[in-house]
C-alpha cells in the first residue's frame, strides 16, 4: 500500500516532534491508515529523530497497534466475564474455525480480521460479536455462520 507522506507530516506537525510524541504520533498514523504502515514509521523516525527500531519496538510492545492492514471487516469477540462465563469461548473457537485464522489475524482474501477485546460493555447481551461496530448480542456458536453469511453475500 503506497502512503501519502504527506499525511504522516501533518500528523507530526499537529503532534510535535519531541520524542514524547511518538506515541501520539503513531496512535494518529493508525488512525489514518488503520495500521501502522512500515513506510510511515520510517518517516517518523527521520522526522522525529528517533531511531528506527525504537520505533518498531514502541509499536510491536503496545497491542493497540496492527502491523498489518486490516481486512475489510473487523469481527471482535467479547472475552469480558460476563460473556466468557456465557460461552464466548465457543464463538471465538467457532469464528476461527470458519474463517480458518486465529485471534489477531486475517483472512487470506483479506475480508475479516478476527479480533478479541477484553469487555464491551454490554455484560447483560453477553455472548456478544461486533462486525464492523454491528453488534449482534445473545450469539449462539451455531448463528455465527450466518452472521458471516451476511458478509460475504453482500459482497464482503
Amino acid at each position: 500500500m503506497d502512503i501519502e507522506i504527506s499525511k504522516v507530516d501533518e500528523i507530526i506537525d499537529k503532534h510535535g516532534q519531541a520524542h514524547r510524541w511518538l506515541i501520539a504520533n503513531l496512535l494518529a498514523i493508525q488512525d489514518e491508515f488503520h495500521y501502522l504502515p512500515q513506510d510511515a514509521m520510517r518517516h517518523v523516525a527521520e522526522r522525529m529523530e528517533v531511531p528506527l527500531i525504537q520505533v518498531n519496538q514502541v509499536a510491536e510492545f503496545y497491542k493497540v497497534f496492527k502491523l498489518k492492514p486490516p481486512g475489510k471487516h473487523i469481527a471482535s469477540v467479547c472475552r469480558g466475564t460476563a460473556c466468557h462465563v456465557r460461552g464466548g469461548d465457543k464463538l471465538l473457537e467457532r469464528l476461527s474455525d470458519l474463517l480458518e485464522i486465529a485471534p489477531g489475524e486475517t483472512t487470506r482474501d483479506e475480508q475479516f480480521t478476527l479480533d478479541v477485546v477484553n469487555c464491551l460493555g454490554c455484560c447483560a447481551l453477553g455472548r456478544v460479536i461486533v462486525i464492523d461496530d454491528h453488534f449482534y448480542v445473545n450469539v449462539a456458536p451455531d448463528a455465527v455462520e450466518g452472521i458471516l453469511d451476511k458478509y460475504v453475500k453482500n459482497g464482503g
